[in-house]
């Protein structure tokens, strides 16, 4: 069973190892959901450094310059996350696989990136370890490293081992992540918040909630935010009986569909406060609430704070 919420989460460091040529891509989609954690969380929850083996500034493959915070040497943590991404096999070398050795002993977790697991698996970091890496090099890897079970995931989570295949699981992961240390109604809104609501087109079911069925009703709730549907309804249209979703969803998000629902609702509540200038009643009506009064009750009882108060901080 998921938690819903949990506020007594230790603050995270996380630091990102990056060598020339890395992804920016796979940068942005491992930092970006913390920095929106951190946001939307109104505290500190992460905090992350960019390093690089000798402290000096890295350039990714599209000629992004970023100035390194220090040297791996000098650095510890609760995760490491490894990013080399393309020429992967020119940082594969002796001074390569000591470092990442020796920051074993100063991290909590290890985590490969990209091509990220081939520097791990040459440091002998994954030996014995179920792993994954872009796929593009899988069957390299397996070939290369055959005590390494390699799997061909978006992301593997093996103890204090992670690996992850490519920008796009790296947002999967820092989701994953993020629901499991700080609760599965952070995860959701952090997945919201990166969502395109215009497109028209379905959003990843991974963005959502971790089964297709759970992600087809929260896709529903959220195409129903200012006329809400009963929760029996949702449960008819994704062909569920209203017990089966109540169950699936409390074993995905660790909540019932209502606690869901509302949170939603109120996420874009929150939303239109920050980002228009429309009133108090029109963002009630818009998010399903009957009356002001009945939005600042719901309000206050979910962000312990009332729409009007929020704005007052906002000027």
């Amino acid at each position: 069973m998921q938690k819903w919420t949990n506020d007594l989460a230790a603050v995270q460091q996380v630091d990102i190892l990056l060598f020339d040529e890395f992804s920016a891509h796979c940068l942005a989609n491992t930092v970006e959901p913390m920095r929106a954690a951190n946001t939307l969380a109104g505290r500190e929850l992460y905090r992350w450094r960019f390093l690089s083996l000798s402290g000096a500034r890295v350039v990714s493959s599209s000629g992004m310059e970023v100035t390194a915070h220090a040297r791996l040497a000098e650095c510890r943590g609760d995760l490491l996350a490894v990013m080399p991404s393309y020429n992967f096999l020119r940082h594969d070398g002796a001074e390569t696989r000591r470092a990442l050795r020796a920051a074993a002993t100063r991290y909590r977790e290890m985590a490969g990136f990209d091509t990220g697991p081939w520097l791990m698996a040459a440091a002998g970091l994954l030996q014995g370890r179920q792993a994954t890496i872009h796929w593009d090099e899988i069957n390299r890897l397996a070939e290369a490293f055959p005590e390494i079970e390699v799997q061909r995931s978006r992301y593997v989570l093996d103890g204090d081992r992670i690996t992850c295949t490519g920008a796009l699981a790296a947002f999967d992961l820092m989701l994953e992540r993020i629901g499991a240390a700080h609760g599965q109604a952070l995860r959701l809104e952090v997945a919201a918040l990166f969502m395109s609501t215009e497109s028209g087109s379905p959003a990843p079911e991974t963005m959502l909630a971790r089964t297709k069925v759970v992600a087809r009703a929260v896709g529903l709730m959220q195409a129903h935010l200012e006329v809400p549907l009963p929760i029996p309804e949702i449960a008819r249209r994704i062909g569920r009986p209203r017990k089966d979703l109540e169950a699936r969803m409390k074993a995905d998000l660790g909540a019932t569909p209502a606690t869901v629902y509302r949170r939603l609702r109120l996420i874009e509540a929150r939303k239109l406060l920050l980002e228009t200038d429309i009133s108090v009643a029109e963002v009630a009506m818009r998010t399903g609430y009957e009356d002001p009064s009945a939005l600042t009750r719901a309000f206050r009882a979910e962000f312990s704070t009332t729409p009007r108060a929020l704005r007052k901080l906002q000027t």
